[in-house]
């Protein structure tokens, strides 16, 4: 917090300094005993009618009176990461996408739209990386006729957390009814620890998800597009460990992409679970992905997996930035 020469705490932010990192004291809260401070770091995304509006790393928006304010300075972007491969979010925004192709896709300026049949958000929501060429409700209103036409729900992929994340289009989104459904994390690492950490010995790499691996991977639901979206990118690998009834006992996915190596759908048996399958699958894998040139790795976990969030964590990876999915706004909503 900013302190004066004569010791006493200071507001040094202004609504000029919306879009900037900042970290401000206010006293009290709701639900606070009052008299206590409570401390919010994050993107300032607005300020207005003497509230200020503060979008955490998490997505998460804190709206504080101006009155409560004690305290508050412009800090800083978030220091590097002291471990695992440097990346912008851009670069990882792309190589993610670039790892789970939609069916169709169509340039709005920065944004792309994506489509494919509504299986998965991440294939059915715009990605906007750069200016879309519109005012943004005109922008928006592009984006609803789009999807309106092939009978989806229009989503936008946004992220936060992370220098260039898009902390300001969250906070549009929202203020114009976009509701935020779903938030996870893309976490990165360094590829060579991960192949390094098991005995691959029986995991069965292979170029194209046959019946067996589909079987585990059942849950998600598999049609023609769901294969197509799996497997889409620039050097796909499917792996299975064999399991009881023609089902692995454990599968996952990479794509391999330059330098970076994209794990997905690394699942285990309930029952097999805890016996080191997922660490053996993700090191073949890694193996696989260095022998293609890769070091880098990512992969995106969501935030109330408890089991994944372990196992990535205990190969070395750790959270780059979070991104979130808005739906459109239901009918008569502002």
């Amino acid at each position: 917090m900013e302190i004066s020469a004569a010791g006493r705490l200071e507001v040094r932010i202004t609504a000029a300094d919306v879009g900037k990192r900042v970290s401000v004291r206010r006293l009290g809260e709701p639900g606070v005993t009052q008299g206590r401070f409570t401390d919010t770091v994050g993107v300032l995304t607005s300020w207005d009618d003497d509230v200020l509006v503060i979008t955490r790393k998490s997505g998460e928006s804190v709206r504080i009176p101006v009155s409560s304010l004690v305290a508050g300075k412009v800090v800083p972007a978030a220091p590097a990461r002291r471990r695992g491969p440097a990346a912008s979010y851009e670069e990882l925004a792309r190589a993610a996408s670039r790892a789970w192709r939609p069916l169709e896709s169509e340039r709005l300026g920065g944004w792309e739209l994506r489509a494919a049949a509504g299986f998965t958000r991440r294939a059915n929501s715009v990605l906007p990386l750069g200016d879309p060429g519109l005012p943004l409700d005109e922008a928006l209103d592009a984006v609803l006729r789009w999807y309106g036409t092939r009978g989806l729900p229009a989503y936008v992929q946004t992220a936060t957390g992370a220098e260039g994340t898009q902390e300001l289009l969250c906070a549009e989104l929202e203020r114009r009814g976009w509701v935020r459904e779903v938030s996870a994390e893309l976490w990165i690492g360094a590829l060579a620890p991960v192949a390094d950490r098991a005995d691959a010995e029986g995991v069965v790499l292979a170029r194209e998800a046959d019946e067996a691996w589909l079987a585990r991977y059942q849950r998600k639901g598999v049609s023609e597009v769901a294969l197509k979206v799996l497997g889409s990118g620039p050097s796909v690998w499917f792996a299975s460990v064999p399991g009881e009834a023609g089902v692995p006992a454990a599968v996952g996915r990479l794509v391999v992409d330059g330098r970076w190596a994209g794990f997905a759908a690394v699942e285990v048996d309930p029952a097999r679970r805890r016996q080191g399958l997922g660490t053996r699958v993700m090191a073949a894998l890694a193996g696989r992905a260095l022998e293609e040139g890769a070091s880098a790795a990512w992969l995106q976990v969501e935030d109330d997996n408890a089991g994944a969030r372990s196992l990535y964590a205990g190969l070395g990876f750790g959270a780059h930035h979070a991104y979130h999915h808005y739906r459109q706004p239901a009918a008569g909503a502002p």
